[in-house]
């Protein structure tokens, strides 16, 4: 697990130094399907082949993460995921970010062992095209981001969406979008379901 998370965290790093999102793109799938295909880490059961969309711009924000009121009309309570595993796994509010044409979704501080911001979708495409439960965008614990900007606003591009392990062996458990964390848009980007699925 230590070798996957290294290379993960390799691969992000790659492509967030590569300026042009397109071929960041490109590396990244080619880097996660090498991960997937042949590391001893790999969620991968027999048969299983990863399957992504091309890279569409359209579905790339540059976006602050705001905060949240408590008066706002829809305000970001604390978030606790029951795991069999790992017991209660708590996320803290850290705000929300607004997707132009796509609406809003909630932004998670991971309250525990490593910390970390995460972002996991569920989207119109989910259960056809994509994973029925939601895909993650970031997960900084894992080194699963692609930074910010000189402002420090997130990227958050729904092209680099991808499963969580549990898509594939349902030995793991996975955190999943949340209600606040549904859209009703159709995103048909980044990882899709899988072939052998």
């Amino acid at each position: 697990m230590a070798s996957w998370r290294r290379e993960v965290h390799a691969l992000y790093a790659a492509v967030r130094a590569e300026p042009d999102p397109g071929t960041a793109h490109g590396l990244w799938v080619d880097g996660r399907t090498a991960l997937f295909d042949t590391h001893s880490a790999s969620p991968r059961v027999e048969g299983q082949r990863l399957r992504h969309a091309a890279y569409d711009p359209a579905f790339r924000f540059v976006v602050e993460v705001a905060t949240v009121g408590e008066d706002d009309d829809r305000p970001q309570e604390r978030w606790e995921f029951r795991s069999a595993t790992d017991g209660i796994v708590p996320f803290t509010p850290a705000g929300r970010v607004s997707l132009d044409g796509l609406g809003t979704l909630d932004v998670w501080w991971l309250n525990s062992y490593g910390g970390g911001i995460f972002l996991p979708v569920r989207d119109g495409s989910a259960g056809t095209e994509t994973y029925g439960a939601g895909r993650y965008l970031l997960d900084t614990v894992k080194g699963t981001d692609l930074g910010r900007d000189d402002e420090g606003r997130w990227v958050v591009d729904l092209n680099f969406a991808y499963n969580p392990s549990c898509v594939y062996d349902y030995r793991w458990v996975c955190p999943l979008a949340p209600a606040a964390n549904r859209i009703e848009a159709s995103t048909p980007v980044g990882e899709l379901l899988p072939e052998g699925y």
